[in-house]
């Protein structure tokens, strides 16, 4: 979708599921879009040396973000890891003219850096795992961002399936297992997705937990 340049960009309206691009954007002026949009809103932004992107989230987009990001919380629990849940935290890197907001990132390995609810995570410390729920658009052409971010895993949720992408030799590779939660494959991730669509959250979390007790 492309829109007007007449019309201020925070007044751009997105119809959920939907997304928009618009090229030409300095880094000044992204991020005072950022403080006129505030933190209580529905859409992620993302920009990307001069790219600018806003998603509206549909219903569909959410039910995946939520249901992974709660298998991770429940990953997390049972297997006794500490863990930050920093949800769709705005990630801004000026020396680098990039900046993200995933559907969900968590502080894993790194939990300490997430304490408490001050900004006093160091701003060259990445999160240890991303999602990225791939519903209204490519999310392939922000791996280039999370790659300059250097975030080590993303689960990326496409055409219904989750993959699971190591960052390795500064690319993103598909890997059988998760970096994070090693004794989890991308097979059981999906096989627990599977479960939500006849069941609930709930129903997702009794099957991580019968999964952890036998690993």
């Amino acid at each position: 979708m492309t829109a007007a340049r007449a019309t201020p960009i925070s007044q751009i309206e997105l119809a959920p599921g939907s997304a928009i691009q618009i090229s030409g954007v300095t880094w000044e002026n992204y991020i005072a879009l950022l403080k006129e949009l505030g933190d209580d809103r529905p859409t992620r932004v993302a920009y990307n040396d001069g790219v600018l992107e806003i998603r509206m989230p549909g219903q569909h987009h959410e039910a995946a973000n939520r249901v992974l990001a709660t298998i991770a919380l429940a990953l997390g629990s049972e297997f006794g890891f500490e863990f930050n849940d920093l949800g769709s935290m705005t990630i801004n890197r000026p020396n680098l003219t990039k900046g993200i907001e995933p559907d969900s990132c968590f502080y894993i390995q790194n939990a300490r850096a997430g304490q408490g609810f001050d900004e006093t995570i160091p701003n060259d410390l990445p999160p240890d795992l991303a999602l990225e729920v791939d519903i209204a658009n490519k999310s392939d052409n922000k791996l280039s961002i999370y790659r300059a971010l250097r975030v080590p895993e993303i689960w990326q949720y496409q055409r219904e399936t989750v993959k699971i992408k190591w960052l390795s030799d500064g690319e993103y590779v598909d890997f059988l297992n998760s970096r994070a939660f090693p004794a989890v494959n991308a097979e059981q991730l999906n096989q627990w997705l599977q479960l939500r669509k006849t069941g609930t959250d709930i129903t997702v979390v009794r099957a991580v937990r019968q999964f952890c007790i036998k690993h």
